[in-house]
């Protein structure tokens, strides 16, 4: 399996992640058992692909942007089923597969073709564990976006309970995730912490979740500002994953680990 293969897997995956959006809207009596049916075989198809691109490269796809981007894609799909299964939301569906493939269509044009040999720091046990914990509080927080966004469109909408718990989940495997990446850090450099750009905006970002629980919890019905902190927090989480690129400061980031071939 290599990147060539990507646009196969996503074209299928992508066409049972649309026909499970459009099942999830559309009038029949087995609408609910359908839509899962095809949504779930879109996650299968493309983990599949995943699974194939990690045994081929004989390592795990985790270390540039490009293959961050596989699993983004993987977990907010997963993610969004996940969501539709428990609250049974029929728009939520649409709006994580249209964001699912925007990354995937990204990949596309500019997949992440590198080095088949992992730098000594990525030679940890805390790799794996540290950046798919990561990647699946990602896709719970991106869901957590959508349906704020959704909140603030159509104030109809009653999605704050299904937002507490997917933020609660979201946070706590981010978390999860900075303690994961702090001990590596403990083993790679000698310290828990370093203020290294990519630690910084993860603790804003930490931080910026925090205050959306805070805020939950002194003015309840201020449902307004409740959203606004979420999408303010998932601006910061953007940057904290790939934003950073951009900012001069994080030229010397201790977490650029892309060595291309050449």
């Amino acid at each position: 399996m290599t990147w060539e293969h990507h646009l196969i897997f996503a074209a299928v995956a992508a066409v049972f992640w649309i026909a499970g959006s459009l099942l999830a809207i559309a009038k029949f009596s087995k609408r609910y058992v359908w839509t899962i049916i095809a949504y779930t075989t879109g996650v299968v198809i493309y983990a599949a692909y995943i699974t194939g691109l990690w045994i081929s490269l004989h390592r795990p796809p985790l270390v540039t942007m490009g293959e961050t981007r596989l699993w983004y894609s993987l977990f907010l799909s997963l993610a969004g089923l996940i969501t539709y299964i428990r609250w049974r939301y029929k728009w939520i569906l649409s709006l994580t597969t249209v964001m699912s493939l925007v990354f995937v269509a990204v990949n596309v044009l500019r997949p992440g073709i590198h080095d088949r040999v992992l730098m000594p720091v990525l030679q940890s046990i805390w790799f794996v564990p540290h950046v798919t914990v990561y990647m699946f509080s990602y896709a719970l927080l991106a869901c957590t976006f959508l349906m704020a966004i959704a909140g603030l469109l159509k104030p109809s909408n009653d999605v704050l309970p299904a937002i507490d718990t997917l933020c609660k989940a979201g946070l706590s495997f981010f978390t999860i995730g900075m303690l994961l990446g702090a001990l590596w850090a403990k083993q790679a450099w000698g310290d828990y912490w370093t203020w290294d750009p990519k630690e910084t905006w993860a603790a804003i970002t930490w931080l910026l979740y925090a205050l959306y629980f805070h805020i939950k919890e002194i003015r309840p019905n201020a449902k307004r500002m409740i959203f606004v902190s979420l999408i303010l927090a998932f601006i910061s989480l953007q940057i904290c994953w790939y934003g950073l690129q951009y900012l001069p400061q994080a030229r010397g980031s201790l977490h650029n680990y892309e060595i291309k071939v050449s």
